[in-house]
């Protein structure tokens, strides 16, 4: 699979922290760098709406689909 999670390039564009974006979305800031980093293998739909909610974003500006 070759999903690539690009919040770092949302964050950055927005010039946001990670310690802001992890307290408005109400997870910790290991849970969310992890997430930036692309270091998970899921991600609650909750989650995904709360960071949308927050950077003002679509999913699609975080997900993208690279083929093998």
């Amino acid at each position: 699979m070759a999903i690539i999670l690009r919040l770092d390039r949302v964050m950055a564009d927005r010039k946001v922290s990670l310690n802001e974006v992890a307290e408005k979305v109400g997870i910790s800031n290991v849970n969310l760098s992890n997430i930036k980093t692309g270091k998970v293998s899921a991600i609650r739909f909750s989650t995904l709406n709360s960071i949308c909610k927050t950077l003002k974003c679509q999913p699609g500006d975080i997900l993208e689909y690279e083929e093998d």
